[in-house]
């Protein structure tokens, strides 16, 4: 993953559940069982208590970021985009009323985040717009390749919902989409490994622990970004459900760390294939490690039968 794609966001101590924005988000693919996702909540974090590791009623059944209007709220892409050349990225989120939202809710330093991945989630980009007063949002963008990308606005309208909005932006050009990168509990960036612990069980709360390290020891002194050490955005593999985390803790809190570890609640709607775009900030810069984990790996392995010549024993498979 390239600098262009690593701009950033969150996550030390997180409590959260696939199922809507910031703090909450759902993650991708047909579930083999249907599973009751959390609300698309946004940044407080009501939505999980990661001292119980329960979820909270849900508002909607709908995973965040798969729907371009949600309770009167419609995200407006105003812009052509062209593969490798910056782009001003300009859109608008309009109201139950039809007109430009122009008053929203501050979380994490931020009216409003913005997500632009590739649809075979090579790329992400996590980019911070900027709001003219009549509601129209601008913002620097590149997309580095021909292909549709999907772009997510992340925000809560103030004395509204948290929500996540999405909407795909085809890029013209020649376009040969690239499989998953393969599964993998450790990532390089810019120096830096982050390797990842816990997994992903479709239909409750996990725990995932990520450990921030580099020249081969711990990173104890992560810098605050966008009011947190790190930050977390997870997109399932196939419709891409959005689900981004929101750490429990904060800088100065008097007790969360500055790293190395970085915890987070997460409840997969789903069994299969996720992305885990981590953002974190040290000695300056900001950096993103990726994964591709794949829900409920492990946890639903069959049992191999006591004798394999019997007939009656389960055989292999999902």
């Amino acid at each position: 993953m390239n600098t262009a794609t690593k701009l950033g966001t969150y996550a030390l101590g997180l409590a959260v559940v696939f199922g809507g924005t910031w703090g909450v988000g759902n993650l991708v693919g047909p579930p083999a069982t249907p599973q009751k996702p959390a609300s698309t909540a946004g940044h407080d974090m009501s939505q999980m208590s990661p001292t119980s590791q329960e979820p909270a009623k849900s508002a909607s059944d709908t995973p965040g970021g798969l729907q371009v209007s949600q309770n009167g709220y419609t995200l407006n892409p105003l812009t052509a985009a062209k593969a490798g050349e910056p782009t001003d990225f300009r859109f608008t989120v309009t109201g139950p009323g039809g007109r430009p939202v122009t008053d929203y809710k501050v979380e994490h330093d931020k009216k409003l985040h913005f997500i632009v991945v590739s649809r075979d989630l090579g790329t992400f980009q996590h980019v911070h717009p900027e709001m003219a007063a009549d509601g129209l949002w601008s913002v620097k963008v590149t997309f580095p390749a021909a292909g549709t990308y999907r772009a997510f606005a992340d925000f809560t309208p103030t004395g509204g919902q948290a929500l996540t909005l999405g909407a795909d932006i085809q890029v013209a050009g020649d376009f040969q989409p690239q499989p998953l990168p393969a599964v993998s509990r450790t990532a390089e960036v810019g120096g830096y490994t982050v390797t990842l612990d816990g997994d992903l069980i479709p239909g409750r709360s996990s725990k995932l622990t990520l450990k921030v390290g580099k020249d081969g020891k711990p990173v104890t002194d992560l810098q605050p970004y966008l009011g947190a050490y790190g930050h977390l955005v997870a997109l399932r593999a196939g419709d891409l459900a959005y689900l981004h985390v929101h750490p429990d803790g904060e800088p100065g809190d008097g007790r969360t760390k500055p790293g190395p570890e970085i915890t987070f609640y997460a409840e997969a709607p789903s069994g299969g294939d996720y992305r885990l775009f981590l953002d974190f900030q040290h000695g300056g810069a900001v950096h993103t490690a990726d994964f591709t984990v794949k829900a409920g790996e492990g946890a639903q392995q069959p049992q191999k039968p006591a004798d394999e010549n019997d007939h009656d024993a389960t055989p292999h498979g999902h």
